[in-house]
């Protein structure tokens, strides 16, 4: 199972849409995960239409409308691994302790906000965080993450660079 993870759009307030790689990788993905700021809900539309499986929530600067549609926190089991995909994670010192004790049940999380990519692993708990495909800030990078699940383990996650 190959699984795209996106955060951070923010369109069409930081980008006016996503790069072609990216609808690439959307139309090659099992599954695409979106861990929030989609800042408009048509972005949200595209992907239900296009995406093979969408998984996503909302974060701090989305809207009445995606709130409604999206949840805070998403859980879903693929391929026998547990994920949960929320938008912030609060402060990176002792990040990991804090989520494995918020989310006891996971083997993967995917988490957004910071516009960092990350990916450490705690006590069986991966967080992940796949930076943004349409607003670098202070990175040197716009990214996004691609991986594949099977028979119950992560693999070959892969930090993409857009216009590397």
């Amino acid at each position: 199972m190959r699984l795209l993870l996106l955060a951070d759009t923010h369109v069409p307030k930081r980008a006016k849409v996503l790069p072609v790689e990216v609808w690439e990788q959307v139309d090659a993905a099992d599954v695409v995960v979106h861990a929030g700021d989609w800042v408009t809900p048509d972005l949200l539309d595209e992907l239900e239409q296009r995406a093979a499986q969408l998984v996503a929530v909302w974060g701090n600067n989305d809207g009445p409308e995606l709130r409604r549609r999206l949840p805070e926190v998403a859980r879903v089991e693929l391929d026998g691994m547990r994920w949960g995909v929320v938008h912030e994670t609060g402060a990176k010192q002792r990040r990991e302790e804090r989520m494995r004790a918020a989310y006891p049940d996971l083997d993967v999380l995917v988490f957004g906000h910071s516009h960092i990519p990350w990916d450490t692993e705690h006590e069986g708990l991966r967080l992940l965080n796949p930076g943004s495909p349409t607003d670098r800030r202070r990175q040197p990078y716009c990214t996004y993450l691609t991986c594949t699940v099977a028979g119950g383990a992560l693999s070959e996650v892969t930090l993409h660079r857009i216009g590397a």
